[in-house]
């Protein structure tokens, strides 16, 4: 489940960004049941994209504090109302708290996109959501 976090340089300190990732995998793992997983925890991979000021945008003008937090998961993912809301809480709640309390929330920019079944590449098979499923129980 790939996570790409992406900020404008400056919003986090680069030790805060290795920790960004890492309590962002955790999150997720958690609101899916699934922190420990041996399946999953090694397939919730990650980058992270530090761009200078001037190239991040809002409404097309210069956007000099932003943050965007993506993930690609399996249509079955995020589909619980409570999962969506908790994780996102606390992944604004972390970029917030490593920032030192300086990143505005209404700066900081989430969204999920479901991948099409069957084209999870998981140990070099192509897998579906059942083969998933089946794989993490």
């Amino acid at each position: 489940m790939p996570l790409s976090l992406t900020l404008t340089e400056g919003v986090l300190p680069e030790k805060a960004q290795t920790q960004a990732i890492k309590r962002i995998t955790d999150a997720f793992l958690k609101w899916h049941g699934l922190s420990g997983n041996k399946v999953m925890t090694p397939n919730v991979t990650a980058h992270l994209s530090v761009l200078p000021k001037g190239h991040t945008f809002s409404g097309g003008e210069p956007l000099d504090d932003g943050v965007w937090i993506e993930l690609k998961t399996p249509s079955f993912a995020f589909t619980d109302r409570e999962v969506q809301q908790g994780f996102f809480k606390d992944a604004t709640d972390i970029i917030v708290e490593l920032s030192g309390g300086k990143q505005p929330r209404d700066h900081i920019y989430s969204n999920v996109t479901h991948t099409v079944d069957g084209t999870w590449n998981i140990n070099g098979s192509a897998m579906t959501n059942e083969e998933i499923g089946q794989a993490i129980a």
